[in-house]
């Protein structure tokens, strides 16, 4: 925890904290960061550590810090839910037991957070607001614990934090970037990793060939292809809005583009460097060129193609990190039995809590 001298509120108006979390990888180099408006900021860094563990620790952190009524605003479902709905009763009613029985994570950080707020359960609320989407302070929170997951160090002050370089989107391996709400594409209309969804974002991953019985049509596939649609479409009635994030794969996310076209609904295309079909079957290529060029926006993370398999996957990894970090909700299809899929169910699930839906094949 950063040595901060403690702050006092005046009066019953709450004290408003933006929070924010950052790690280059997950796990990897890590920061936390919280602004008060106007008021105090601090940041502090972990050299080995998780996203969502510096989202807590910047509560924790901002908590301890700040006396009084306080309303800590964060862009953590996996903060904000626990207090809004309550887990932490079922926690410790279990003895630190998830609903699946098992022990819940990061209880290290938990614990003392879970301990604060029950001793100050009158004067502490919670509020969530989406991240990168233009909201100042969250932006600033954002850029502490960006700084902090670089430079490994931590700082505090007074006012407008000084030397805060543009936000980083260390969710995906670093890159400079600065965050807007409505960047602009660069000259070949494709948007970097700054763009946002306007509307509420879905994401759509899960089963591959041959998982999906093969690379060519066949009644699995087709099966797939119409529980998926039939999720995507009740979604869009309850959300006129809605935005299908697809990474464009072989598989589901072929299939989420190829649904929402027909359907009218707009779908990005979120591709993890550039090319990435240029090993893919003729017929894919041909297939992927023309979702690509149906795509509401195209979002390219990377600039650079990777040199291996390794670099590959874990240009995919960062992907995935930045597709849960701007989206409302998943939808996976998975047949129950692929153990890779289950690890990031799982990890979806951490991220956005009763918002990631199983589509069965």
């Amino acid at each position: 925890m950063c040595e901060t001298d403690r702050v006092t509120t005046v009066g019953q108006e709450p004290t408003v904290v933006y929070t924010d979390g950052a790690c280059r990888g997950n796990p990897g180099p890590g920061g936390w960061g919280w602004v008060v408006p106007e008021g105090p900021w601090a940041n502090g860094a972990d050299p080995d550590t998780t996203n969502q563990r510096m989202e807590l620790q910047a509560a924790l952190d901002a908590l301890r810090t700040i006396e009084g009524p306080v309303e800590l605003v964060s862009d953590s479902t996996y903060v904000v839910n626990c207090f809004r709905d309550g887990w932490w009763k079922g926690w410790l009613k279990r003895g630190w037991k998830n609903s699946k029985k098992e022990p819940v994570a990061n209880r290290d950080i938990w614990e003392p957070l879970i301990e604060l707020y029950q001793g100050r359960a009158d004067e502490i609320t919670f509020r969530w607001v989406k991240g990168h989407a233009g909201d100042e302070w969250n932006d600033i929170a954002d850029r502490l614990a960006v700084e902090a997951s670089h430079t490994q160090k931590g700082r505090m002050g007074v006012g407008l934090p000084p030397d805060l370089g543009e936000a980083d989107d260390y969710r995906n391996g670093g890159a400079q970037a600065s965050v807007t709400a409505a960047p602009k594409p660069g000259p070949d209309g494709v948007f970097s990793s700054t763009w946002r969804p306007h509307g509420r974002a879905v994401m759509v991953l899960g089963m591959q060939p041959p998982g999906l019985g093969g690379y060519d049509d066949n009644p699995i596939r087709r099966e797939a292809r119409r529980r998926l649609g039939e999720v995507l479409a009740a979604k869009h009635q309850l959300d006129h809005d809605l935005v299908v994030l697809t990474g464009l794969r072989l598989g589901a996310e072929t299939l989420a583009a190829e649904v929402a076209a027909e359907a009218g609904m707009p779908y990005v295309a979120v591709l993890p460097y550039p090319d990435p079909d240029v090993k893919w079957p003729g017929t894919a290529r041909q297939t992927f060129a023309s979702l690509v060029e149906g795509a509401h926006a195209v979002v390219r993370l990377e600039r650079k193609s990777p040199e291996s398999a390794k670099a590959a996957g874990q240009a995919l990894d960062r992907r995935n990190g930045w597709l849960r970090k701007v989206s409302d909700e998943a939808v996976v299809v998975w047949d129950g039995a692929d153990a890779r899929i289950g690890r990031l169910i799982r990890d979806l699930e951490r991220d956005l809590p009763d918002d990631v839906w199983i589509v069965e094949v």
